[in-house]
Parts: structure tokens; C-alpha cells; sequence
């Protein structure tokens, strides 16, 4: 690949903290809190351990239901998952550790997170799973300390269908948009052009709206608040020459909002409904032809044809980059990075630390694991794994992959795990939600972010 994409993305959010190195355990420098456990899996008897993973990624729940049955049934070790609802990991985690039987496995969405639970957080440099990661440099790690590992690296764009876009560059009468296919649109300008006369040629190319619906009602706004979002954080940062800001500039705003506009004026709702809808609903509408474009990542593909009434082909997908109106995005490639570390609890007992360091270990070895993980997960960096599969899987991986050794163009990093907490995105979420049904102006949604962006860094920095 044409560069480490995974170690750059975290690099960029990890350099947020002096307590979270980026780097392999001997490359940090200061000391480790001797209180944390180890989670070492060669020593404590892994087969009288249970494990209890609490699942941050609820469009594959059922799968991963199905994953520990499966992984009891091999290896004798009771194991179960309990997923959180959409947005609700960080107050589902607080609920369940707090409980006798709490998780053994959890997920922390980079150094942020990490601050938050590091006192739950074992060291996991001692596991065979942290031998089998290829990249060392991926790792949350604090002194000696390994206390997160990435599970996965994961793409997200525009999933388009180029059937839809072909049919409308056949169509008589379109505008001069300066495009003549879908391979053409490479600015937010040009996009802006294609997209509002496909718009006005809905009912030609028997559509509902070019972009499935937005979905910014509460626990269903991620896709605005996170992954749309680290557009315009991503290029303040790079405009600052900055990894993390204790003040948000938002010096990107008009462009967040540009692309914002983009979606809930040409969509298949009314921009006032975008709120009510799912990111299921959004998934549907693209995946039975109703919507030309959805914004999700290579982890959707399941949710497309596991659609009834799905009449998506893995040659109709072209992934195209999210173009917000930055200079130079005509080189822009796809958004790619993680926000999912897992953790092992260094309050579980030793045996349990180990039965999960062995589960960990089996998902990236097993047949049945790595199944799991070429469906849902995609592309991981983990000895042995064929990141072949994925891609022959699932289009979308595929086109990942073809998107990252492209030397022509230049990844978007995944920063906004350095958003200050979810409470921040859920804040967010809501005034776009107003905003799209007219009961803002974009310039309360603007200050507010700015406000509580300040004061809740300001906050962490004093704990």
C-alpha cells in the first residue's frame, strides 16, 4: 500500500496526549502505570476464563451472536456479546462495568476514550494477539504498556451506483455540468452540479432522490457527526499543522454545510423529515435503486444485500471520495482509518483476561473467525490474515484497497477521535437535525460546536 494509512490515521489522533504514545512498546518513553494488569494469554488458564465482549457496531449484531456460539462450540470457552445501541456505547460501557459481571472485552474510539477507561485497560503486549498485529505503530500504547489494539481498518465515501449515473449521462437534456461520467466528478463543485440535475431528472432515472436519506434523529446521526464531520476537522487540522485542538476554529464550517445542503435538498425525503428516518432506511433506499448515492463505509455491504428486494450488483458500486469544496480535493482519495480499539478489562479475573486474549487470537486464526472478520470487518493487519478475501468478499473492501495504492491521490485521515466525547457529536447531531428542519440558522449550530468543543477540552484537561 502506498503508505501505512492504518498507523497514520492514529498517529494524527494519538499525538493528541502526552499519555497515549504512538508507537510500538519500545518506542514510548514514560513510565507505565504499574497498577494496570497484564493480560498476558500465555500463563492463566484461558479454558476456565468466560468472555464477554460488549459490541460497539450493532449493524452486525446478529452476527457476532452467531461468532461466540460458534467460538464456545470450538474451543469449550463460554463466551457472549451484549451490543450497545447505535450511540449509545459510551453510557451502555458505564452501565455494564459497573455491574459483577462486567465486560471482559470492550472497545475504546481512540485516545479520548483511552483517558477515559484506562483504568480498565490491561496491558495486552504479553498476548499472541499483539504478536500476530503487523503494525506496531497502530496500537494505543502508554510507556511499555499495549492497552488498545485496532480491530480492523475501515473505508468510508459515497457508495454510488454507477447504473444510475450512467443512465443519466445517457438522458437528453442534462445540463453542461463538465462531466460525462461518474469518473469525471473529482471537486465538490462538479459533484454539486451532476447531483442537483440528476435531481431534477428523478423521475427520467426513476429515483426518489439522488441521496438516500441523511438520518439525523438521535443515535442515528453518526454518519453526519463523525464521518462527515472529519472532513472539515480533518483539513482544519492540516491547515493548523495540528493533531488535536483544545478550540475549534471551524474553519471549515461553510463546507460542512455545503455538503450537508448537497444531501438533504436532493434527497429521497424532504430535507425537514431527516430526522426521522434510520441508517437502515438509507441502506434500504440505495439498495433497492431508490437513491443514486449513500454515504457509509465497506462495513454496509451486508446491509445492501441482506436488503429484500436488493437489486445491487457488485459491478453497479463505484466508491467516490466525499468532496466538501477543499482546495486540492481533486487528488482526495476515501476516508480511511479506525475508531475501534479493543481492550481487555484488568479488572476481569486472570483467567478471564486470558479466555479473552484466546478469543481474540481465534478470530484472526480460525476459519470460522476469520470468516467473520473478511464479511464484516473487512481489511485487518493482523499475520496470516488474507486481506485478499475481503476484498473477493465485499466490492466495497475491494475498492479500499484499490483506492489505498492509488499514489495519485491522498487518504483522509480518521481524526475525529479527538472530538471531545459523545456528548459532543450527540450535541451536534441535534442542531442539525433542527437546522435541516428549519428551526436554526447554521450560525447557532456553528457557535455552540465552537463553545462546547472548548469547554469540554478544557474540562479533560483538568481531570
Amino acid at each position: 500500500m502506498r503508505k501505512k494509512i492504518l498507523s497514520v490515521a492514529l498517529c494524527v489522533a494519538m499525538a493528541a496526549t502526552a499519555l497515549v504514545g504512538c508507537g510500538s512498546k519500545d518506542d514510548t518513553s514514560s513510565d507505565s502505570d504499574s497498577s494496570k494488569g497484564s493480560s498476558s494469554d500465555k500463563s492463566a488458564d484461558a479454558s476456565s476464563g468466560k468472555v464477554y465482549f460488549l459490541n460497539f457496531k450493532p449493524e452486525i449484531s446478529d452476527a457476532y451472536e452467531t461468532l461466540m456460539k460458534a467460538f464456545t462450540e470450538e474451543t469449550g470457552i463460554e463466551a457472549k456479546v451484549v451490543t450497545a445501541a447505535a450511540n449509545q456505547y459510551e453510557t451502555t460501557l458505564k452501565v455494564e462495568m459497573a455491574k459483577s459481571d462486567a465486560p471482559t472485552l470492550f472497545t475504546v474510539n481512540g485516545p479520548v476514550g483511552y483517558n477515559t477507561w484506562k483504568d480498565y485497560c490491561a496491558d495486552m503486549s504479553d498476548t499472541e494477539f499483539y504478536d500476530m498485529l503487523l503494525d506496531k505503530d497502530s496500537v494505543i500504547a502508554e510507556g511499555d504498556g499495549v492497552y488498545g489494539i485496532p480491530l480492523m481498518q475501515e473505508t468510508y465515501g459515497l457508495i454510488c451506483n454507477k447504473k444510475i449515473f450512467a443512465k443519466y449521462f445517457e438522458l437528453d437534456g442534462i445540463a453542461d455540468t463538465g462531466c460525462s461520467s461518474i469518473e469525471d466528478i473529482n471537486t465538490f463543485e462538479k459533484l454539486k452540479a451532476v447531483v442537483e440535475d440528476m435531481q431534477a431528472h428523478k423521475d427520467d432515472l426513476e429515483i426518489n432522490g439522488v441521496f438516500s436519506e441523511a438520518t439525523v434523529g438521535s443515535g442515528e446521526d453518526w454518519r453526519m457527526t463523525n464521518h462527515l464531520f472529519c472532513l472539515p476537522l480533518y483539513y482544519e487540522y492540516k491547515d493548523r499543522g495540528i493533531s488535536d485542538a483544545e478550540e475549534l476554529e471551524f474553519s471549515y464550517n461553510e463546507q460542512y454545510k455545503n455538503i450537508f445542503d448537497l444531501y438533504i435538498n436532493n434527497a429521497t425525503v424532504p430535507k425537514a423529515d431527516a430526522g426521522q428516518g434510520k441508517v437502515d432506511d438509507s441502506m434500504v433506499e440505495f439498495a433497492k435503486g431508490q437513491a443514486a448515492i449513500a454515504q457509509n463505509g465497506t462495513w454496509a455491504w451486508g446491509q445492501i444485500t441482506g436488503t429484500d428486494g436488493n437489486i445491487i450488483e457488485e459491478d453497479d458500486i463505484y466508491y467516490m471520495p466525499i468532496y466538501i469544496g477543499a482546495e486540492g480535493e481533486e487528488k482526495q482519495g476515501l476516508c480511511t482509518g479506525t475508531e475501534n480499539f479493543v481492550c481487555i478489562n484488568s479488572t476481569a479475573s486472570e483467567e478471564d483476561q486470558a479466555a479473552s486474549a484466546e478469543f481474540l487470537k481465534w478470530l484472526y486464526t480460525s476459519e470460522t473467525g476469520t470468516k467473520f472478520v473478511t464479511e464484516n470487518y473487512g481489511v485487518a493487519g493482523f499475520e496470516g490474515f488474507d486481506n485478499s478475501a475481503a476484498a473477493d468478499a465485499n466490492p466495497l473492501v475491494k475498492l479500499a484497497i484499490e483506492d489505498a495504492e492509488n499514489p495519485d491521490t491522498y487518504t483522509i485521515t480518521w481524526v475525529t477521535t479527538t472530538t471531545p466525547s459523545q456528548v459532543w457529536k450527540d450535541e451536534l447531531g441535534d442542531n442539525l437535525k433542527k437546522y435541516a428542519e428549519g428551526s436554526i440558522e447554521w450560525d447557532k449550530l456553528v457557535s455552540d460546536a465552537t463553545a462546547k468543543w472548548a469547554s469540554e477540552k478544557a474540562a479533560a484537561s483538568e481531570e
